[in-house]
């Protein structure tokens, strides 16, 4: 409850009914952490996922340059129509080696362009590895065990008009989730053998590369190291993944035309898990199959857009069980200084009925406090504001408000000063209950009767005076009624210096007659 901009002569208080708490209240604080770690996981994955995509181009670049340079001098010369893999394959199979094939060796890769190139691709295949293992897949584990306690929580309603998702919508995510686990798993093999590999291949390249630019003498001792490697693993490695890798089905670029034509067929398909495997193994077999639905990109991007509907469903669900009723406004006549507001329910009212009490002071007159009681009632888990009854208090004379507060469920505290060089400074704790202060019927933009608190009216008001505030100026008060959680901790205020820097903290007593606070 606030004035509406360029409104501060009026309150509105406005009742607010939160259904969707009465509807699922066990499970509304879990669904809201559980709601909370899904949506950090699944910014976790897209950017686990962003970094994977980036470390397998940079396995690929640098090679990629070194071959470009080569294939242009084998279309060149008198043998043309060979490319690098021919050529390669030819040298370790006959142990010849073309002249443009050599001068690459031995000019444009040489020691150093080795260096790079194993350099490149080794830590790009092991931060890949490290990423599917130690980040991807605990990330898709924990997300699987979310998404099985909000399917859990489906089932338990048997309906969405109150949570604002159903069983299926869950089920449809954990089978994405599903997809994208076993597409971790691919690629982690995909990566193990391509390390495999390529570490073989990368001896037998630093070998060619030696034993083309050594000596005869050192070729002796170079071709009897190469006679104890695998070479089928160099001619897997080089048919296999010299210029095209077997990840690439699940890093590469895809076109937009087949990222929305498999999310439509995604959509249409009661199984993705299945559609996945039948399209891997399509793969596997050498016969066409959908480009996007293995992509690691497609399967996390689908997997946010459908828990961002669930979201969405959730929230404009939960947004259905807010329910606002007809305002009451509050308006003195005069620009409204500070209020504050208290919500009582005490146990002999019926469950049905509760009353709210509002207090503000007007900047034109701080001496008046304004009291308005507003009865608030439950009609079919509706809630609909009464009649509003109103009063004004003005302190005692000389006196003025700095601030104020609700106590608890009977008791508003007012800070008040006098004039003067050396102001002094009192409490005033009202019994807003009180049967002797009489709230009349209100009508808004009618200032409420006014009647001055009488030092006779001790049922109605009492005061205290403060101990060490010779140099200290309070300009605000905060209340804190007394707790009795952690032993028994009394009322208190705490009252801010004008300086904003200094604070000093009172106990309230537990008898207020002529009794002074003392600052703890």
């Amino acid at each position: 409850m606030r004035p509406r901009e360029g409104e501060g002569r009026r309150l509105h208080l406005v009742p607010m009914d939160l259904t969707f708490v009465h509807y699922s209240p066990v499970n509304l604080s879990l669904l809201a952490s559980k709601m909370t770690m899904l949506q950090n996981l699944l910014r976790y994955v897209k950017q686990t996922q962003t970094h994977m995509t980036n470390e397998w181009k940079s396995t690929r670049e640098l090679p990629q340059r070194f071959l470009n340079g080569v294939e242009d001098d084998l279309k060149k010369a008198e043998n043309g129509g060979l490319n690098i893999v021919q050529a390669l394959y030819h040298t370790v199979a006959t142990g010849h080696v073309f002249k443009p094939v050599k001068e690459w060796l031995v000019d444009i890769v040489a020691e150093r362009g080795h260096k790079r190139w194993d350099k490149a691709v080794l830590s790009g295949l092991l931060n890949l590895r490290g990423l599917v293992h130690e980040n991807l897949l605990p990330a898709l584990e924990r997300c699987g065990i979310i998404l099985s306690r909000m399917l859990g929580i489906a089932r338990f309603h048997d309906s969405e008009e109150g949570i604002g998702f159903n069983a299926s919508q869950i089920t449809r995510l954990l089978d994405i989730v599903s997809c994208l686990t076993v597409v971790a798993h691919k690629i982690l093999l995909n990566v193990m053998d391509e390390l495999e590999y390529f570490s073989v291949f990368s001896t037998w390249l630093r070998l060619q590369i030696d034993q083309q630019a050594s000596s005869s003498s050192a070729t002796e001792e170079l071709t009897e190291k190469e006679a104890t490697m695998d070479h089928g693993k160099v001619l897997t490695y080089i048919q296999q993944y010299l210029t095209s890798s077997p990840l690439a089905m699940y890093f590469d670029q895809i076109t937009k035309e087949d990222y929305v034509k498999d999310q439509e067929y995604a959509e249409d398909n009661p199984s993705l898990l299945q559609m996945l495997e039948k399209q891997l193994k399509r793969q596997e077999s050498g016969q066409p199959y959908m480009r996007a639905l293995p992509h690691v990109d497609f399967l996390v991007n689908y997997l946010t857009s459908r828990a961002n509907k669930v979201f969405q469903n959730i929230a404009e669900a939960e947004k259905r069980g807010v329910l606002f009723g007809k305002d009451a406004v509050l308006d003195v006549g005069e620009k409204i200084w500070k209020h504050d507001v208290k919500l009582c329910v005490r146990p002999e009212d019926e469950a049905t009925e509760q009353t709210a009490f509002t207090a503000l002071v007007s900047e034109e007159d701080k001496t008046t406090v304004f009291l308005f009681r507003t009865v608030i009632r439950g009609t079919k888990g509706v809630s609909e504001l009464g009649p509003t009854r109103a009063c004004g208090l003005a302190v005692p004379k000389g006196k003025s408000v700095i601030d104020f507060g609700f106590l608890d469920e009977n008791s508003l505290l007012l800070l008040c000063c006098t004039a003067g060089n050396n102001p002094e400074y009192s409490l005033i704790k009202i019994s807003y209950r009180s049967t002797a202060l009489l709230y009349r019927q209100y009508e808004p933009g009618q200032r409420p009767s006014t009647r001055t608190l009488d030092r006779d009216e001790q049922t109605l008001f009492c005061t205290t005076g403060f101990s060490h505030l010779s140099h200290f100026k309070p300009v605000q008060m905060e209340v804190q009624k007394a707790c009795r959680l952690r032993d028994e901790i009394p009322g208190r205020v705490c009252l801010v210096g004008k300086d904003r820097a200094m604070y000093k903290t009172y106990a309230l007593p537990k008898s207020w007659e002529d009794v002074d606070m003392n600052s703890q």
